[in-house]
């Protein structure tokens, strides 16, 4: 691979577009401290200075569009949303302008991820010529993680579940990670998952 220069555009990709199969209705519109878990990310990658912010909906997208009314995102959506999560990832990809050097790839419901912990990962790309930065929670290898460019034609090329796991393991030889707590890992897939983080958060 060529060498990596520091990247100048660094956009967010936010996978929101799942059925919510086990939670029983559509966990991106549910809400934490007053706002649905999908603009709760949303905000956390504006606030990190990402752009452009693309925002991949499916199940229910209509009403997904509407709890992000007024943000500043690019909204796209994978109409195949019952599908593999590399379909989202790949919609969104494709959207990212040319000026765009590395996107910050995250879940919508991994509700305790901040703007900070985004910014996070930019400073180290720019900090050193890694092709990808990967947040580590204990063993565990998690989104968010960002991606540069010359990474993008493997993520494509890539089928199934989760954020590009093949592709980070292929270069987790010469990626930057940066180490996170445990229990900043936690999802939100069942009601009782929400429950937890709900009462974690004082709602």
């Amino acid at each position: 691979m060529p060498p990596q220069t520091e990247p100048r555009q660094v956009a967010g990709v936010i996978l929101a577009a799942g059925a919510s199969r086990r939670m029983g209705r559509n966990k991106m519109l549910l809400e934490l401290e007053g706002e649905s878990l999908v603009r709760r990310a949303a905000r956390r990658a504006l606030a990190a200075g990402l752009a452009p912010v693309v925002v991949v909906l499916g199940h229910e997208a209509d009403l997904a569009r509407a709890a992000l009314k007024g943000l500043p995102l690019d909204l796209a959506v994978n109409p195949d949303f019952t599908g593999p999560t590399s379909g989202s990832l790949h919609r969104a990809l494709e959207r990212l302008p040319a000026a765009v050097d590395a996107a910050v790839v995250m879940l919508g419901d991994m509700v305790f991820v901040t703007a900070a912990m985004l910014s996070d990962l930019v400073t180290a790309a720019r900090s050193g010529a890694a092709p990808l930065v990967v947040s580590r929670y204990g063993d565990v290898t998690a989104p968010p993680l960002l991606f540069r460019r010359a990474l993008f034609p493997e993520l494509l090329a890539w089928t199934g579940e989760g954020c590009g796991k093949p592709v980070v393991r292929a270069h987790s030889h010469e990626a930057r990670f940066i180490d996170r707590p445990a229990d900043l890992l936690a999802d939100v897939d069942t009601p009782e998952d929400f429950a937890a983080v709900a009462a974690q958060l004082g709602r």
